[in-house]
């Protein structure tokens, strides 16, 4: 993957951390994140920056370590820091309360060197003797080593998605692989995932199997042969079970819906079976009347067997959706997106320019797109102030007279304020070709300051989306206090759509949530909230979580051609 100027950032921030740890002069500690930030905040784009030294704070050695690290990934003074400070202090700092200055201290006072011995120094009282500390921060510090050590039986789906779609990467590459499949939870696309499962189509198991055994990170085979092989990974810090199933092409696709699921869903898909004097297993269906095993080459010729339509995985939950497929369902999908109406671009905390982001949904074949860079509130993501914004719209109608085949909207993710208000007055929110509104503080708010804000943002007549309605990260962070059927019950009164954010740590609004709107006639936006042009593609997951709800296209607002939209967003302009 091509490095962006958040690569270049994180390199500068790791220097920083290790050069903290090390107990190196503060000063240059803080030239480092100075550097850092002024490139961060540097309106360009990484291409776009020819020179590092125009940049304020940026010498000769920095620039030449920016330079190495573009060139080779690496740098040669992040390499002796990695030599100089102990690999077992980094995991250390996601701890909560554990910054670099205190590890530093108890690096250099107690010899702490991992989770271990920090866990030691804690428990035998040695660092609440130390100036800064005391005893309640020992004992937060060991509320959280328990708490880390600890790993859920479920992990999030953004930790578990990526993981898998690398090993399927690995699987698909091996040459005795005839057809091949991520199944389980993850293929339905469930929020949370406990193991990864993998369905392996081949005509020479062993070889597959020894190959599969080759998997980087493998800590423990748990079985190894010819139709199962399981093994546990160690990745990002977390303990992960692997299941892969090996079978013959011809019970490949009976053997991937088994193991898809889910549980109830297989067992409406037997009842049905059993009426028609038929038995389903892994391997195919059998007729009970002769004993024949009949096998199918899709999973849809499995389904038309069954006179249903393809159920898509997402779908497959409670057995319901059996006896719906039984006629087509009108769903979204991939191929009806035409735009994303929420990214980022350097303008405020994202990695490319405006015109990257414009070329990457040229290449997607979007119609339209909308620049929604962060408002002046949210200062930690650079957000843009009135004037930076129209100066954002010149370079917006410099690229709509240069590209004549997309439509670039003016846009703002605007910060709905602690107190109620919003970032931006009426009159100047009339300026925006698209103004998205969404809160990103004080969460932990009451139920009625959080709906008193969320209704401020749905009462603008130049509001058009609510982003990511209940500021959820899946496993990190639960919603803030929002009531949703007062939420949904009040973007149908003001005919505000309300979005799902296509990030899998967001997933915002959930299926159970984005159905529920549909079904009181909200409109919905499926959107990236891209920070860079490779998370564009999030917007497959986006439709998967659509699909989840039994999302009509029409329902769905970037399915819309552009007189559409913009007669919808226009509305009150």
């Amino acid at each position: 993957m091509e490095l962006t100027k958040k690569d270049v950032v994180q390199h500068l921030e790791n220097i920083a951390v290790y050069l903290e740890l090390k107990g190196e002069n503060p000063f240059r500690i803080s030239a480092y994140r100075t550097a850092a930030q002024n490139i961060e905040t540097d309106i360009r784009s990484l291409k776009e920056i020819e020179d590092f030294k125009s940049i304020k704070g940026i010498g000769d050695g920095t620039n030449g370590i920016i330079k190495e690290f573009i060139k080779t990934g690496t740098s040669e003074e992040l390499k002796k820091l990695k030599k100089d400070v102990p690999e077992g202090l980094i995991p250390l700092l996601k701890l909560p309360g554990i910054g670099g200055k205190r590890l530093a201290t108890l690096y250099e006072e107690l010899d702490v060197t991992d989770m271990e011995s920090l866990k030691h120094v804690c428990e035998t009282g040695a660092v609440e003797k130390i100036k800064g500390f005391g005893k309640k921060t020992t004992e937060n510090i060991l509320n959280a080593i328990s708490e880390y050590s600890t790993q859920p039986e479920r992990l999030p789906i953004s930790i578990m998605l990526p993981i898998a779609e690398k090993i399927h990467d690995y699987v698909t590459s091996i040459d005795e692989v005839e057809k091949s499949s991520i199944a389980g939870s993850i293929r339905r696309m469930n929020e949370t995932i406990k193991d990864i499962d993998f369905i392996i189509a081949t005509d020479n198991p062993k070889a597959v199997t020894e190959k599969l055994l080759l998997l980087d990170n493998v800590i423990d085979v748990i079985a190894s042969g010819e139709t199962k092989t399981s093994v546990t990974i160690n990745e990002k810090d977390y303990s992960i079970n692997i299941d892969f199933r090996l079978v013959a092409s011809k019970e490949y696709a009976t053997t991937l819906h088994h193991f898809t699921g889910s549980k109830n869903h297989n067992i409406a898909m037997r009842q049905r079976a059993k009426k028609r004097g038929e038995k389903i297993n892994e391997y195919g269906v059998e007729v009970e009347a002769t004993g024949e095993l009949i096998q199918f080459k899709t999973e849809n010729n499995f389904f038309k067997h069954f006179n249903l339509e393809f159920i898509p995985p997402e779908m497959r939950e409670d057995g319901t959706e059996v006896k719906a497929f039984e006629s087509q369902v009108n769903l979204i999908q991939n191929d009806m997106i035409k735009g994303d109406l929420h990214m980022h671009t350097t303008w405020s905390d994202g990695a490319e320019s405006i015109e990257d982001m414009v070329n990457a949904a040229r290449n997607l074949g979007y119609a339209y797109i909308a620049i929604t860079d962060h408002s002046k509130f949210l200062r930690v993501a650079n957000g843009l102030n009135e004037k930076r914004l129209r100066k954002q719209r010149e370079e917006i109608d410099r690229l709509n007279e240069k590209y004549n085949d997309i439509l670039i909207l003016a846009g703002v993710e605007m910060d709905i304020l602690p107190n109620g208000e919003l970032d931006f007055e009426t009159e100047f929110l009339a300026e925006m070709d698209l103004v998205i509104a969404a809160i990103h503080s004080s969460f932990s708010q009451s139920e009625t300051e959080i709906m008193k804000r969320l209704e401020t943002a749905c009462r603008n007549p130049y509001v058009d989306i609510i982003a990511h309605p209940t500021g959820r990260l899946i496993g990190k962070r639960e919603p803030y206090a929002v009531n949703m059927e007062k939420l949904i019950q009040l973007a149908k009164e003001t005919n505000t759509v309300l979005e799902i954010n296509a990030h899998p740590q967001r997933f915002d609004l959930s299926a159970k949530w984005a159905k529920e709107a549909q079904k009181q006639g909200v409109s919905i936006a499926i959107n990236t909230d891209a920070h860079q042009t490779e998370t564009l593609k999030y917007m497959d997951y986006g439709i998967s979580v659509g699909k989840k709800a039994w999302l009509k296209p029409e329902t769905v607002i970037n399915t819309w051609d552009k007189n559409k939209l913009l007669e919808f967003i226009n509305r009150n302009r």
